[in-house]
């Protein structure tokens, strides 16, 4: 995961507290309701310039910390 990551998830997950956030967080138990999913999708949106297709708006692609980088990081493409 991108090191500043972690720190665009944390406004969002009501219950991170200070623990750090790793790739098998489940962002369901640290608070991540449907509401702060779509806000946290404009943010990721607009800090990586990516645009995610409503096909991946799903519980798989947001289920953890790492399969919503792992997303990202398809749409970003090679680097």
């Amino acid at each position: 995961m991108d090191n500043g990551f972690p720190g665009l998830l944390k406004p969002f997950l009501k219950y991170a507290g200070t623990q750090p956030i790793n790739p098998e967080a489940s962002l369901n138990d640290l608070g991540l309701d449907s509401m702060r999913a779509i806000e946290l999708l404009f943010a990721i949106e607009d800090t990586y310039g990516v645009s995610m297709p409503d096909e991946l708006l799903t519980d798989a692609t947001f289920a953890t910390a790492g399969s919503l980088w792992a997303t990202i990081e398809a749409l970003r493409g090679p680097r």
